[in-house]
């Protein structure tokens, strides 16, 4: 009887994904609640036929060394810019990804903190909590009026951005979107969009936020600069990956009242924090929530395992991300 194929996974998943790979393959997991060490990671991999990783797990060239027979990747999350897709093809590994379930409760979430930070209920909250509140009065936490009276730009408007931009369609929102080429007339008027050079978007935006892959041209793509051409009153959002802004210059951005605020549920080194982050009471941060109902973790979960039996299978993987790999 041959061996079945072994797996290893990086992170507790839920128990649906897990229940579907243990019929297929002996497998092991991380059993601690946190990021598997470079050690623990290079101990992981050996041996294994496929894995099922995570953001935090690095994968690269010199980790693949150490099992040059591991077939797949299943990576949990849409993101793939933790696996070098170079090395993979050079080693003919197969990597996945997890495509699509997150859009909404992702743009959800983004929603939720354009509002909180449009209507300063963070503020408002710790407010309440360091009994400062003494009774009603017509100055204190005051918004900065009515959404439908702003403007939102979307940097990015792949899936996530366009559900984004329904939601503000909502509120009545004026909605300006940058992608590097521009969408058709239909396709503008079907999300009732406008596209706007990058600086020009910066400028003329109340709220800005981020929905675009980390790579090298969209590293540290909000700076200095860019922060500066915001409006002083204008907010930035970003629920897409950290490295995406330069974190540092948004800390000084923020303490000088450059922008009006910022909502971050990403940030450049995850978990660290530039120090004095957080700190500030203009900034909202959250733990890298954005995708984290428990359906749509779940979804997430049952995608990366039907991608890792497919491939291990030899069969035609979902979410295939590198196909001139030949596993």
């Amino acid at each position: 009887m041959a061996q079945k194929p072994k797996v290893y996974i990086t992170r507790k998943l839920p128990q649906k994904a897990l229940d579907m790979i243990n019929r297929e393959y002996n497998f092991e997991i991380n059993p601690q609640n946190r990021p598997l060490t470079r050690s623990e990671l290079e101990e992981a991999i050996q041996g294994r036929d496929g894995m099922i990783t995570m953001l935090s797990d690095n994968i690269d060239e010199d980790l693949l060394k150490l099992n040059p027979e591991l077939k797949v990747i299943a990576n949990y999350a849409v993101g793939y810019d933790n696996i070098d897709i170079e090395a993979c093809n050079e080693f003919n590994v197969l990597v996945s990804n997890t495509p699509e379930v997150l859009t909404e409760t992702t743009a959800d979430f983004t929603w939720a903190l354009l509002m909180t930070a449009a209507m300063r209920i963070a503020e408002a909250d710790k407010f309440v909590r360091k009994k400062k509140y003494e009774g009603w009065s017509p100055m204190p936490s005051l918004s900065r009026g009515s959404l439908g009276q702003k403007t939102l730009g979307i940097i990015g408007f792949g899936r996530i951005g366009k559900a984004v931009a329904k939601r503000a369609r909502g509120f009545g929102m004026k909605i300006l979107y940058h992608e590097p080429s521009r969408l058709p007339e239909e396709e503008e008027i079907e999300h009732g969009a406008s596209y706007r050079k990058f600086e020009d978007l910066l400028k003329e935006s109340d709220f800005v936020t981020l929905h675009l892959p980390l790579l090298e041209s969209t590293r540290h793509l909000i700076g200095e600069q860019e922060l500066k051409t915001m409006k002083e009153t204008a907010y930035l959002i970003n629920t897409a990956r950290g490295a995406i802004i330069d974190e540092k210059a948004l800390k000084r951005a923020l303490e000088k009242e450059e922008i009006a605020g910022a909502a971050l549920d990403v940030f450049e080194e995850e978990p660290a924090l530039t120090p004095g982050l957080s700190e500030l009471e203009n900034v909202i941060l959250t733990p890298h929530i954005a995708s984290a109902s428990r359906e749509t973790r779940t979804q997430m979960a049952v995608i990366a395992a039907e991608n890792l039996i497919a491939g291990l299978k030899g069969e035609k993987m979902p979410n295939l991300v590198n196909p001139s790999a030949k596993s």
